[in-house]
């Protein structure tokens, strides 16, 4: 390889995309992002990078122009973390989380297959594979069966991922990664909802944080250690499939307590739960496994989930602060307990 190695990123726009692009470019990598050419630029997660990477106009549901930025940008590792990535949404856009999300990775593949064979590919797999879960924790060879369109079609994403790789010798791998979070999460998602909620009912801003099942249990960790593993699942003499997670699980409930406390609030004084947040089919239960990930990529998490939530807290408190929300923001932010 080049001294100077070249990463494409699908989704460099997204929380994971933003965090290996700081990863990669602190390694010395060229760093290059696939964007959706689109009247607006949401570049708000990579808004200190846009200096330091190159952006591309692509999109996963055109073949033509993948091939077109691959044999443009030569890279040497190729990063798929582009999809419809929220769970709730699924069921509302089932044939475009299809598109998006199991058929894009066929046309990124495909793209590679054409332009970049001798590349390495990350495909960005899901816990939510697992769905409906067989056995307890979830390892590299527990059966899939998953219980939402997404779900569905990170199956599809990570068996076309094998397929590529046993059919033409490619070195592609998937990345099975389980719940990972960060202040740089969408807003619809349940984690980031609750601390930015917190952070708006610490400010006086609302009163009621609606949630759906608080009896969920997830194993949730930090995206900047995730991203991480990525990079290793690339630099490994062969393409092989990993389990990433924390191997502990917290219920939404416990999410909750924690971000609460952070505010110094209790939790129970502020959240409702809301029946249209139930999904038509719940998943109760995700744990990994990520003993073989820890063992043949000396991969470990570092941050752990109290600290997690904190953070996220920390962050939403911040912003909120920085735009004014609140009658009583100075006084809030200063008095915050809870440590």
């Amino acid at each position: 390889m080049p001294a100077t190695r070249t990463a494409l990123i699908t989704g460099i726009t997204g929380q994971d995309g933003s965090y290996l692009a700081e990863l990669l470019l602190e390694k010395g990598y060229r760093v290059v992002g696939i964007v959706r050419r689109s009247s607006t630029t949401p570049y708000e997660r990579i808004s200190h990078l846009v200096d330091r990477v190159e952006l591309l106009s692509a999109d996963l549901l055109d073949q033509h122009s993948l091939v077109d930025a691959m044999q443009e940008c030569k890279p040497d590792e190729i990063y798929n973390l582009a999809a419809q990535s929220f769970v709730q949404t699924s069921w509302n856009q089932p044939v475009l989380t299809g598109e998006f999300t199991a058929l894009g990775v066929t046309r990124v593949l495909e793209a590679m297959r054409k332009a970049a064979p001798k590349a390495r590919f990350y495909q960005a797999s899901s816990s939510e594979m697992f769905g409906k879960v067989v056995e307890t924790p979830q390892r590299e060879s527990t059966p899939f069966y998953p219980r939402s369109p997404y779900g569905v079609a990170k199956v599809y994403g990570h068996w076309i991922t094998v397929n590529y790789r046993e059919s033409f010798g490619l070195y592609a791998v998937s990345g099975i990664l389980f719940n990972h979070e960060s202040p740089r999460r969408g807003l619809e998602f349940v984690t980031r909802k609750v601390t930015d909620g917190v952070a708006r009912i610490k400010l006086g801003y609302q009163k009621e944080l609606h949630l759906g099942n608080l009896d969920a249990r997830r194993d949730w960790g930090f995206a900047g250690d995730y991203v991480d593993a990525m990079w290793r699942m690339l630099q490994q003499d062969e393409p092989d499939d990993y389990v990433v997670g924390t191997g502990e699980t917290w219920s939404v409930r416990q999410l909750c307590e924690i971000a609460f406390e952070c505010a110094g609030l209790n939790w129970e004084d502020h959240v409702v739960f809301d029946q249209k947040f139930m999904r038509p089919a719940e998943v109760d239960l995700l744990v990994a496994d990520p003993s073989k990930a820890k063992r043949a990529l000396g991969w470990q998490p570092q941050v752990g989930f109290r600290q997690l939530v904190s953070m996220m807290y920390d962050a939403d408190l911040a912003r909120h602060v920085a735009a004014g929300h609140g009658a009583t923001t100075a006084s809030a932010a200063a008095s915050r307990s809870g440590r």
